[in-house]
């Protein structure tokens, strides 16, 4: 497959006079003239499922075939690595225009989870579609239409400007849906070539569809297993119900220890010691997501005293994930002979994680419970990660989008998911500074995902505003080590 992009003409004046106006204006050209669209329909029909195990050429497809050209077009040198740890390839794409220049990063991923079957009628997750002021298709939230959009608006600055005043370099893979492996060692292997001063990527939600956000790390993340395995065999629950344990109560119990009846969780080593003030500060106006799509809040859920915002943000909360014991499809009249839970610990920066299940299981052993196994599942650890928000490069982002939008900004110190946002902050040590293009609703791992076009157009605003003014370099903050993490 060859895609020809169309190179958008400048007039006369504007090539003469370049202007921040011209390069937005551009940027938005490319959702009304129905270029973002073309490309991106190209990107969600490669069906780059990596849960699947024959989504691999796909996977290779959609970076030489698609992205590659792309940033090639742009003047970018483009690299493909191959890691054994990895389940599909890496894109690395450079542009240098002068060794004094600062390097940005942005990063994306290719891959995309399953499409799934029950899409609403006209829609299916491999063709783009637009309806209701929304765009369809597995991907267009998370992470094709992301880092699509962020190639688009540099390209408006560079079409405009005629360069961009700054080294960028792109790093795509195509892993992160099945945890990322192998991005952490490659980028260990290639510091030299992935070297650059702040990462402004994006990636995850806005706090609602009409709030612009910057968030500035992600919550760590760790899942377990809990299980019992009790005997060989079930046996009859009349002739030895009362006389066997019973596995699915057991770990029920052990459940609940863990977290009270309204998710308060119990274990001391699992909760950071204080919400930092910065921290309280940056959430104090901030308000979770209350589009119409999202699902109520239950007020009564979680740690006591804290906001909303603060219980997602700033805390760490347990989940479970999955529960199973005898045949919960067809029932017996029989005591189960096992029963086991997955379960997840989303954390914040101050949870030392290497006692999360040394704790774990020193708290069911006081209880009592220590017929239940703990273990971790094979999934990647996510570290937690937050640059302080009272950085300086965080409020000359967050005054640069404001002024290309035309709104108010929310910044949160860190997302409630998690990403490996670690291995750039610590690995490669640079500022994290992140720009979603999505919103809490778009169904990102569910049927119908999407994303509306007035997200989509804030995006490309704020993007082509923000690359030309680091172009500019005007007010911009020092560069030096990343130092203020909190």
């Amino acid at each position: 497959m060859r895609i020809l992009h169309t190179n958008r003409t400048v007039s006369g004046t504007e090539r003469e006079r370049p202007t921040r106006g011209a390069a937005i204006a551009a940027a938005e050209a490319a959702l009304d003239d129905g270029t973002l669209f073309e490309d991106l329909s190209r990107a969600i029909a490669c069906r780059t499922e990596s849960q699947r195990s024959d989504s691999r050429s796909s996977l290779v497809a959609y970076l030489t075939e698609l992205v590659a050209p792309y940033l090639e077009d742009m003047g970018f040198s483009c690299r493909i690595i191959e890691h054994s740890h990895a389940k599909g390839p890496f894109l690395v794409a450079r542009r240098q225009e002068h060794e004094s220049l600062p390097t940005i990063m942005c990063y994306g991923h290719g891959d995309v989870v399953e499409g799934l079957e029950g899409w609403r009628e006209g829609l299916t997750p491999w063709r783009l579609t637009a309806a209701d002021g929304r765009w369809y298709g597995r991907g267009v939230a998370d992470n094709k239409g992301q880092h699509y959009l962020n190639m688009t608006a540099m390209r408006a600055v560079l079409e405009t400007r005629g360069y961009l005043g700054f080294n960028s370099v792109f790093l795509i893979e195509t892993g992160e849906e099945v945890g990322s492996p192998g991005l952490r060692q490659m980028c260990a292997e290639n510091k030299d070539l992935l070297r650059a001063d702040i990462l402004v990527a994006s990636d995850g939600p806005r706090i609602s569809a009409d709030r612009p956000t910057i968030y500035l790390g992600a919550r760590g993340a760790i899942s377990f297993k809990l299980s019992i395995d009790a005997r060989s065999s079930t046996y009859h629950s009349g002739n030895w119900g009362g006389l066997l344990s019973n596995p699915a109560l057991q770990l029920a119990h052990g459940l609940s220890s863990v977290a009270s009846a309204t998710g308060q969780i119990r274990i001391p080593e699992w909760l950071p010691p204080e919400i930092p003030e910065a921290v309280r500060e940056a959430l104090r106006e901030c308000v979770v997501s209350d589009d119409e799509q999202s699902p109520k809040i239950d007020s009564r859920w979680g740690e006591p005293g804290l906001s909303a915002a603060e219980k997602v943000y700033g805390w760490t909360s347990f989940e479970v994930l999955a529960f199973e014991a005898g045949r919960p499809g067809s029932p017996m009249n029989a005591v189960p002979a096992s029963a086991f839970a997955v379960c997840q610990l989303r954390f914040v920066v101050g949870v030392d994680e290497d006692r999360i299940l040394p704790a774990l299981r020193e708290h069911l052993d006081r209880c009592g419970l220590d017929m239940i196994q703990v273990s971790q599942t094979d999934d990647e650890v996510f570290h937690a990660t937050r640059l302080d928000p009272g950085d300086p490069w965080v409020g000359w982002v967050r005054e640069s989008l404001e002024r290309s939008i035309g709104k108010p900004v929310v910044v949160l110190p860190n997302v409630g998911a998690s990403l490996p946002n670690d291995i750039f902050s610590d690995l490669l040590n640079m500022r994290t500074i992140w720009i979603p293009h999505s919103y809490p609703a778009a169904a990102n791992h569910g049927v119908n995902e999407h994303v509306p076009t007035s997200v989509v157009r804030e995006g490309l605003r704020g993007m082509a505003g923000l690359y030309w003014d680091l172009g500019e370099g005007r007010g911009l903050p020092a560069i030096a080590t990343n130092e203020r993490r909190i």
